[in-house]
């Protein structure tokens, strides 16, 4: 394990960490393909029955959930690069006591 390794999970949860806040707030850059074309065709169901005069009940809800799932998402690979992260702590730790109770001073 390097500081690299460490490094390049920090940056990864920073930048998911972004990516939540950026759902959070209503934005929908960092959604994956799947959410965008499902929040797409809500938006144009909801449009559509909008301009008919009719209810766009279930386009709302199917926005809701699929920003939610988006922050469900997030939210999971947040919790798995922390958990990397403190494997990675972890180990060196268990690496350096290893190396001095090793030696003969």
């Amino acid at each position: 394990m390097g500081n690299s390794d460490l490094r390049r999970l920090d940056r990864e949860i920073q930048a998911t960490t972004k990516k939540l806040e950026a759902v959070r707030r209503g934005e929908s850059w960092p959604m994956n393909g799947r959410e965008r074309r499902t929040m797409a065709r809500a938006l144009a169901s909801g449009s559509y029955r909008a301009a008919r005069g009719r209810s766009t009940g279930r386009a709302e809800e199917q926005i809701d959930s699929t920003s939610s799932a988006t922050e469900m998402r997030l939210n999971a690979e947040l919790t798995a690069l922390h958990g990397e992260r403190q494997r990675l702590i972890t180990e060196a730790a268990r690496d350096k006591a290893k190396k001095k109770s090793s030696g003969w001073f």
